[in-house]
């Protein structure tokens, strides 16, 4: 017993040995980075929030800096120059997605626009932006979004009229959920399922740094429970979606007429009946590529938009001056006598900058999603290899000095005054959507809900903070996963302006 001890623990210290010495020789050629611990690597030093995590270690060893968590060797990109470096001049090297656990089971496997990689990532894109995420597609549901947006405010100016608090967070929220419904569903919000619900414990849960996606040989325990929890979410979700795909393909068998929706698009596309520009799509597109599909475009519309609008009304409400201006050119350009249409968008260009600002300090997608190199390059005298996992902070890269002055971590609209740096990926100072060939292809749509929702709620309401609560009292910790939401939801008192 005895010698059978002291074996295995010689061999446990040779291991070790063995491992570090690997690691010392491979990193002689990595970028700089911590060491981290043997077989986890830097995991546990990941906490609760690991863009801040990540930004804290880049202040030590560069915008370019290497860290092993678990088996993978991992690239953190903190600083627009590397970002361009990884998302642009080789972008096709670092274009491809690792795989997951989460996305095996939320995503019903590798046939989304998000995680998939090789020619059926190739046509399912192409798809998406010509049809689904076309600018015209986009257009013909602006009827809708009036629509929706007028049955809030409606709502909200019953509030005010008897003096109660409103949960803002909620209320976008909801509003969010029913546009997309209509859009992908072609209908109101359903009641039998409670798809934001779902879609945002699913969307905390598939940004969680999951163990086994670093240290395989653990999946077989779930030592976090994740596995457990996705195949929850998974189940609700193909209930779901099976029950929506049936009912439409019903309606589509009984020529139901109207502007097609999302859903029925992709089930034409299916059957080969639609565009003739998708042909090989059509021959690869099945039940679970559209449930896919739809996951991914449900993760990228509910959670984000609303999100995005909550951090910037909540900064408006500790930045008085700044919400003035913005409700000033509101006045200037709609008039006191209607409501905001989205002809005025394009005019309105203090409130364009007040969602730059709040989009450069709480990013969609923190850490955006992960890219994989399909093979070893040099970068800047550093070798990259096949394989490595590359995270680009685009939450510090909004927050760094060094592009934003020592003022960085302060909300200042004005910043963007007399700068040219726009939110759709072309400047890698500000990436909330990515860039690149994994840039989100719902920009538009996503850019026009934040500014169409926050404009209506600025130009037809003051607002106040509950009796008793002051800006300061505001708590901005947020809550770290695919997005960052604000941990506590927004409570104001509206007062009708228009």
């Amino acid at each position: 017993m005895i010698n059978s001890w002291a074996f295995s623990f010689l061999f446990l210290i040779l291991g070790a040995v063995f491992w570090w010495i690997l690691d010392a020789r491979q990193r002689k050629l990595l970028p700089p980075g911590p060491r981290g611990l043997p077989i986890v690597g830097s995991l546990l030093h990941l906490g609760k929030l690991p863009h801040r995590t990540f930004q804290e270690l880049a202040k030590k060893y560069g915008p370019i800096m290497s860290l092993r968590l678990g088996y993978v060797s991992t690239i953190v990109v903190s600083s627009p120059e590397a970002a361009k470096l990884f998302l642009k001049t080789h972008d096709s090297v670092f274009a491809d997605r690792p795989k997951l656990e989460a996305v095996e089971h939320l995503s019903f496997g590798d046939n989304g626009i998000t995680f998939t990689n090789g020619t059926f990532w190739r046509h399912v894109r192409k798809f998406v932006v010509q049809e689904l995420l076309a600018p015209a597609k986009v257009n013909s549901y602006e009827g809708m979004r009036r629509e929706e947006l007028g049955v809030v405010v409606e709502e909200i100016k019953k509030d005010a009229a008897a003096g109660e608090v409103v949960d803002v967070s909620a209320k976008v929220g909801d509003m969010i959920e029913n546009m997309t419904y209509r859009y992908l569903f072609g209908r109101s919000k359903d009641d039998r399922f409670d798809l934001k619900g779902i879609m945002t414990e699913a969307s905390f849960l598939a940004g969680q740094f999951n163990i086994v996606d670093f240290v395989p040989f653990l999946r077989p325990f779930d030592l976090q429970g994740l596995a457990r929890r996705y195949k929850q979410k998974s189940k609700q979700l193909d209930e779901m979606l099976e029950l929506i795909i049936d009912e439409h393909e019903q309606n589509l068998n009984d020529s139901h007429k109207g502007n097609p929706d999302v859903v029925d698009e992709m089930i034409l596309l299916s059957r080969n009946d639609s565009s003739k520009n998708h042909h090989e799509l059509a021959k690869l597109l099945d039940r679970p590529s559209i449930k896919s599909i739809v996951i991914d475009i449900i993760t990228a519309s509910i959670n984000t938009s609303s999100i995005s609008i909550d951090w910037i009304l909540t900064e408006l409400m500790k930045h008085p001056t700044a919400m003035k201006k913005c409700q000033e050119e509101l006045t200037s350009v709609v008039g006191l006598d209607r409501m905001v249409e989205e002809k005025d968008l394009p005019k309105l260009e203090y409130l364009y900058m007040v969602i730059k600002e709040g989009l450069r300090l709480y990013p969609i997608a923190p850490l955006l999603g992960p890219h994989e190199a399909k093979e070893d390059i040099m970068i800047n005298g550093y070798h990259i290899h096949k394989k490595s996992r590359i995270i680009v902070n685009v939450w510090a890269i909004g927050r760094d000095p060094k592009v934003w002055s020592d003022n960085a971590e302060e909300f200042i609209p004005e910043r963007f005054a007399d700068s040219k740096i726009d939110l759709r990926g072309r400047d890698f100072e500000l990436l909330p959507f990515g860039s690149g060939r994994r840039g989100c292809p719902g920009i538009q749509l996503g850019v026009l809900n934040v500014q169409l929702v926050l404009a209506q709620l600025l130009h037809c309401f003051e607002w106040e903070l509950p009796a008793g609560k002051a800006p300061e009292d505001l708590d901005m910790t947020e809550l770290f996963g695919l997005t960052i939401p604000r941990i506590e939801h927004l409570q104001l008192v509206p007062k009708i302006r228009i």
